[in-house]
């Protein structure tokens, strides 16, 4: 099966009014533009998307709207995943898959499973998938980790699992996942930062909160990496890294929609659904100092 999320894909920000309501208008102008500057593919309703906080009028109407705008120019991945394995399937199967190349489906949270039914969780939504599937392992937000032996075992027995988004932070157990995995499954940073390191030992793209706002240079370092081309890559990590930490200080997406805001000079509106707020005037402050510099150079 050909792998289609290799590359640079954004985790999409949805852009909401100041009365928070979803603004389809900035959305299609964001998609437009980071397709325009060399993505390879989207991932929409996902984390940063906040779709946790969405109605699912509000989720079938970005999923709708999400494959109208991109109209086939590069690949949609779709965000389906929670705690409740009955709720996901139920989920997948009144899902419309026209456009749509795979799903990311996150461990689930909260619960913490062990890891034999985290096993079990991924297997039934893979069988039940009628697209590719992409676990997505965030022990952060998710309170339980999948473990290199459980990612490599679902690779091994799940045909339709074609790869992961690793977000641990987790070198050491990441290199594990790359040195045993079978040769068809693909590993993606879910770290912006990590991506360069990631790539130079095997991963072979990265899902970007950044590239909402530096789609660009974010494609270009990704690219030149996947190239070999190490010495070019590493000037534009080293340039973009300050400003894509300075992103998470505070949490996502509230430090991308700050950066979003700066880099459209208020025509992207910087709003948040409760219970997520806007980053600290200190830091939207730092954001906007770090931007003047990056454009600087």
């Amino acid at each position: 099966m050909k792998f289609p999320f290799t590359g640079t894909g954004v985790a999409l920000v949805t852009p909401f009014r100041k009365q928070s309501t979803i603004d389809f208008s900035r959305l299609e102008t964001l998609i437009d533009n980071i397709i325009e500057s060399g993505v390879n593919y989207i991932v929409a309703l996902g984390t940063t998307s906040e779709a946790a906080t969405m109605s699912e009028s509000e989720r079938a109407a970005i999923h709708d709207f999400v494959i109208e705008a991109v109209a086939d120019r590069v690949p949609i991945m779709l965000g389906i995943g929670g705690n409740n394995t009955q709720a996901v399937l139920d989920n997948i199967n009144s899902t419309n898959f026209d456009g749509i190349a795979g799903i990311l489906s996150v461990a689930p949270y909260y619960n913490k499973p062990q890891q034999r039914g985290i096993a079990q969780h991924f297997k039934i939504i893979a069988e039940t998938s009628p697209v590719p599937v992409v676990i997505y392992n965030v022990p952060g937000r998710t309170g339980c980790n999948i473990t290199a032996e459980t990612t490599i075992q679902l690779a091994n027995e799940c045909p339709n699992i074609i790869g992961i988004k690793e977000a641990s932070g987790n070198l050491q157990q990441i290199m594990q996942i790359l040195h045993s995995k079978p040769a068809n499954f693909q590993v993606l940073s879910g770290d912006d930062a990590l991506t360069l390191p990631m790539i130079a030992l095997g991963a072979t793209g990265v899902i970007s909160v950044a590239a909402n706002a530096l789609p660009k240079e974010m494609s270009q370092m990704v690219n030149l990496a996947l190239k070999g081309d190490f010495k070019k890559a590493q000037q534009l990590h080293y340039r973009m890294l300050p400003l894509m930490n300075a992103l998470f200080e505070e949490g996502n997406p509230a430090g991308v929609k700050a950066l979003l805001e700066i880099t459209t000079e208020g025509q992207f509106t910087n709003a948040l659904r409760l219970p997520l707020v806007k980053v600290s005037k200190p830091l939207y402050n730092k954001i906007a100092s770090l931007y003047e510099t990056f454009t600087a150079k």
